[in-house]
């Protein structure tokens, strides 16, 4: 009980002012993805976990027109718990991560370059060092139609032991604690797709490829990047 007699807020289950909060950057990341050149229309979709609620971006509404009184939200179940806009399409993919993984955030693109890169391999060669910031080489997850389950488990499965991944014939989807780090992936993908195709389409040169000690090397650098040499 809190001090005025009132029950106390369950754990799971998020105030309005937090689910506001969490609302509001949302769909702040939404029209981010657009800005960037990472989705055209309403293509791609933008959850944010808070509690066991999930805050997720509606189907087919405009970024630019979505505002406070559109939050959509579903529980963990799927089901709807807060707006009346239907969730995105892609919801199956969203749970399915959120309830396998500790992620809170989750951004999903229709990136060119990465989708380009979606139908030319299996796996995105790694070219720079900044794969070891995904967890390893990104894999490429077998096409599946939109918003099916099928597709949503192949992501999980290319998610593993990783923060981000391509969908083939489709786009991205990347991970974080944080809405702000899950796009920051979802940029950095975008940016070494780019790359390994520039790199690919020089006449009579194959791109050299970083050795999985090299990623090793970085991922332990990275552990300490940002911080002060005494901490």
């Amino acid at each position: 009980m809190t001090r005025t007699g009132a029950p106390a807020p369950h754990p799971d289950r998020p105030g309005a002012d937090a689910l506001a909060a969490a609302w509001e950057e949302v769909v702040a990341t939404a029209r981010r993805t657009v800005a960037d050149g990472l989705v055209v229309g309403t293509s791609g979709n933008v959850s944010a976990r808070v509690g066991d609620t999930v805050l997720v971006t509606p189907s087919g509404v405009p970024y630019d027109r979505l505002g406070p009184g559109d939050l959509t939200a579903v529980g963990l179940d799927g089901r709807q718990c807060a707006g009346t806009l239907p969730p995105t399409s892609e919801l199956p993919m969203h749970l399915a991560v959120y309830r396998a993984t500790d992620a809170t955030a989750l951004v999903h693109t229709h990136a060119p370059h990465a989708t380009a890169v979606s139908v030319l391999v299996d796996e995105l060669p790694p070219v720079h060092y900044m794969t070891a910031a995904l967890g390893g080489p990104v894999r490429v997850a077998p096409y599946a139609p939109y918003g099916s389950d099928e597709l949503a488990a192949h992501a999980l499965a290319a998610l593993r032991e990783r923060t981000a991944c391509l969908l083939a014939h489709h786009g991205t989807l990347a991970h974080g604690a944080t809405l702000g780090q899950a796009l920051d992936r979802t940029a950095q993908l975008e940016w070494m797709c780019r790359v390994w195709l520039l790199a690919s389409a020089v006449p009579g040169r194959t791109p050299s490829l970083l050795t999985t000690a090299d990623l090793a090397e970085t991922a332990t650098r990275l552990r300490g990047y940002g911080r002060h040499p005494q901490e």
